[in-house]
């Protein structure tokens, strides 16, 4: 055989490496896809284990102030007694969240809370998901309190 057979035999033409690259970018391109769709799932469920964390912490200043927090003092009640009145009357030094400080969503942002809330419910719990704005669908769609159970199907 002549050098130039040997070398043509070698190795790989341009083409060849082409075709593989874009056979792994297509690959990688999938692959990536289903992660960000798991990581968005795996968020949002995220989410409602917090809301129902502080769904528990606002229960137990009920049970001893026999009210909810206002929308003013918020969730931030939950680690420091509030100030402005309603003044609560039996707040446990430490307050009534492990962390000492209200959890950021997911996604970085404060939980949003009023109360009274929606649809005649004590208050309202409410992330904005991911475009940070109120409403939206898909993931973008608020994660809210009052219709947790249609969140975790």
């Amino acid at each position: 055989m002549g050098e130039n057979q040997k070398r043509r035999q070698s190795g790989f033409t341009l083409i060849e490496i082409m075709v593989v690259v874009m056979i792994i970018g297509m690959l990688a391109a999938v692959v990536g896809v289903q992660l960000f769709n798991r990581l968005e799932k795996a968020k949002r469920k995220a989410t409602l284990v917090q809301i129902r964390q502080l769904q528990s912490a606002l229960a137990n200043y009920r049970l001893d102030n026999n009210r909810f927090p206002n929308t003013e003092q918020g969730l931030q009640s939950l680690v420091e007694r509030p100030n402005s009145e309603p003044v609560p009357k039996n707040y446990p030094q430490g307050g009534y969240l492990d962390a000492k400080k209200v959890p950021l969503d997911p996604w970085g942002s404060p939980y949003v809370y009023f109360a009274p809330g929606v649809n005649g419910e004590d208050y309202t719990i409410e992330s904005y998901a991911v475009d940070g704005a109120d409403g939206g669908e898909g993931n973008n769609a608020d994660i809210e309190s009052w219709h947790l159970e249609d969140e975790s199907q």
